[in-house]
């Protein structure tokens, strides 16, 4: 089967940016085989990708970790990580939704149902918002999360405006894209504890286990990483030096459900939960099987690309999403010709 695979460049509202980065749009990559539709955020050479290396590959969509194994063994002499593990992402979860319509089941019932619904926490508060921007996209929401590491004297600023806004009962959390070095994020973390911060995302970059450690020993906050994580062997290697409080992962970068699966029995065989980085309409049945997810995300970005061209897309009211158990597979399907306008726009 022969899949057809398709990329759409979609500007965002605003230009936005964290610690360490500044985009002004987002590219989403698409895969469809047969009726099972699969996707990734990733450069549209993604596409090329799945195109030159795994358009002629033999995958049996009832055995996705075989089709996965094959997929592994193609890449073995491009290299695993980045764009080949997106690639394989993609292809992988358009063949356990292919799976699971075959079967006539929603994804969460084939892995097992663990929970009726996950929490969410919403993901916004650009550093390129302003702090009227920041209280008024961030309250109402029982989990948020920010971004700083821009100007630290600024961050803290922030930070307590956003925790005005949002009241003492929200949980906070705070994402610095590894733009702090040690001692400046161990400074950060004693300043946000006194705004009720509980979370502190990759305080430091997530390539450096040691400082991850030094910090997670030295805070009450918890810490998290890994959202960059492309395969079992990295999260292995995060877990092992007791880099994190929360491992993240995404199954649209560590090669898909499959992946994402994997990681969550490391998780459970070391007692860390799991938390799902992003695409929440991929995200959503898996944060419903398997036992280590504590939350998603539900990221601002792509809460508005899948919003607009996902039929059946899931709000999150009150704070959790709960899949829809009358829809088979992941529960979405692209929809074409919104794309289309999309991709000619």
């Amino acid at each position: 089967m022969r899949p057809q695979i398709d990329a759409y460049t979609i500007p965002t509202a605003a230009p936005e940016s964290d610690g360490t980065a500044e985009w002004d749009s987002t590219t989403l990559v698409t895969v469809q085989i047969d009726e099972g539709f699969g996707y990734t955020y990733a450069d549209e050479a993604t596409a090329l990708f799945i195109q030159k290396h795994f358009a002629d590959l033999e995958l049996d969509p009832m055995s996705p970790e075989g089709a996965w194994s094959a997929m592994i063994a193609k890449v073995r002499n491009l290299g695993r990580r980045g764009v080949a593990a997106m690639a394989i992402s993609a292809v992988d979860a358009a063949l356990w939704d292919l799976k699971c319509k075959r079967l006539g089941v929603p994804l969460v019932s084939l892995l097992g149902q663990v929970r009726e619904e996950v929490p969410v926490y919403f993901s916004a508060g650009f550093t390129s918002w302003s702090i009227d921007e920041l209280q008024q996209g961030l309250s109402g929401w029982k989990r948020v999360k920010m971004k700083v590491g821009r100007d630290w004297r600024a961050d803290r600023d922030r930070v307590s405006a956003v925790r005005d806004a949002i009241g003492p009962d929200a949980d906070l959390f705070v994402d610095a894209n590894g733009a702090y070095d040690r001692k400046q994020a161990l400074w950060q973390a004693e300043a946000f504890a006194e705004d009720g911060v509980t979370w502190f995302e990759e305080p430091v970059s997530s390539d450096d286990l040691e400082g991850l450690r030094f910090i997670r020993e030295r805070t009450a906050i918890e810490i998290a990483a890994g959202e960059y994580g492309y395969e079992l062997q990295y999260f292995d290697a995060m877990l092992a030096a007791g880099a994190v409080d929360v491992l993240q992962a995404d199954a649209t970068r560590c090669t898909g459900i499959t992946g994402f699966i994997k990681t969550s029995a490391l998780c459970e065989a070391r007692s860390i939960p799991l938390s799902a980085h992003c695409a929440p309409s991929l995200h959503a049945h898996l944060g419903c099987a398997l036992l280590p997810l504590r939350h998603l995300e539900y990221f601002f970005d792509h809460v508005r690309i899948e919003s607009q061209l996902f039929d059946g897309f899931l709000e999150a009211p009150n704070g959790v999403m709960r899949p829809d158990l009358s829809r088979p597979g992941i529960g979405v399907e692209l929809k074409k010709k919104d794309a289309e306008r999309l991709r000619k726009a």
